[in-house]
């Protein structure tokens, strides 16, 4: 007959993997907690002062470079989309006196090619009233209008250009001083204390990183608009420059044909 001491030993190792069960179960269950405790919006508002406020730059910024890109990005469409219904009108064959009366009726702005030819046309009209003039005198009138106007929408174009080169080049040096400073203040609060395990020093360290990521997620699609923006506005300005050579032809030859005459 079994004693009593057997029957207890039994017991125990019956139910020993039961408690070995339940230790796992209890450890799995906590490891989507420890997981789950790292969170970005919880890390931002962990971070240090001077790390919140490079954040907060970052975040401006930013927001400023994607209102500028999407404005950017319109403007430039409308001014493709004019230039190339101007061409279209300016080469139909009509009169050039009526589509300059068109381009400048009152209460219209002209902008890109428009404005150039109702430019170079106002001059080469103005010099022309002068009998005496100079047919070449005229042109060379005609295209110092056209450069002035072409100049200025140029400028146009490439407004607010610079501020996204400046954020695409800034914003990875912000993010990183950020990440430099929370690291730093980091690991001097971490020099007061006993012990310094992965746990411990995790959450500082990926608080301080998430300003860097913030530099590149300001910096990068500042850089893509920069480069995409600045060739749209060369292209267009390489037409702009060969509509005033055609445009200063046609008026050199009614020039010439007038003073024939």
């Amino acid at each position: 007959m079994p004693s009593v001491l057997s029957l207890l030993s039994l017991a125990a190792s019956a139910a020993a993997p039961i408690e070995l069960g339940d230790a796992a179960q209890a450890a799995a269950a906590a490891a989507p907690h420890v997981a789950g405790e790292l969170d970005i919006l919880k890390l931002v508002i962990g971070a240090s002062l001077p790390v919140k406020l490079v954040m907060g730059l970052l975040l401006a910024a930013s927001l400023m470079s994607w209102t500028i890109i999407l404005g950017k990005r319109s403007a430039l469409e409308r001014a493709k989309k004019t230039a190339t219904e101007f061409e279209e009108r300016f080469w139909s064959g009509g009169d050039l006196a009526a589509l300059f009366k068109e381009v400048s009726a009152p209460g219209k702005d002209s902008e890109g090619l428009a404005g150039i030819f109702e430019a170079g046309f106002r001059e080469f009209a103005r010099l022309r009233s002068r009998r005496t003039m100079d047919p070449r005198i005229m042109v060379e009138g005609a295209q110092r209008a056209m450069r002035a106007a072409a100049g200025r929408e140029v400028d146009r174009l490439e407004k607010d250009l610079e501020f996204l080169a400046n954020v695409g080049s800034i914003s990875p040096y912000i993010g990183l001083f950020g990440t430099v400073w929370g690291i730093m203040i980091a690991f001097m609060d971490l020099s007061g204390a006993k012990t310094a395990t992965i746990a411990t020093v995790a959450p500082p360290i990926s608080e301080a990183l998430i300003a860097t990521a913030m530099g590149l997620f300001a910096a990068i699609p500042a850089v893509w608009a920069f480069n995409r923006f600045s060739n749209l506005v060369e292209r267009l300005n390489v037409r702009f420059d060969a509509f005033q050579e055609e445009f200063s032809s046609i008026l050199q030859r009614q020039a010439h044909i007038e003073d024939n005459h």
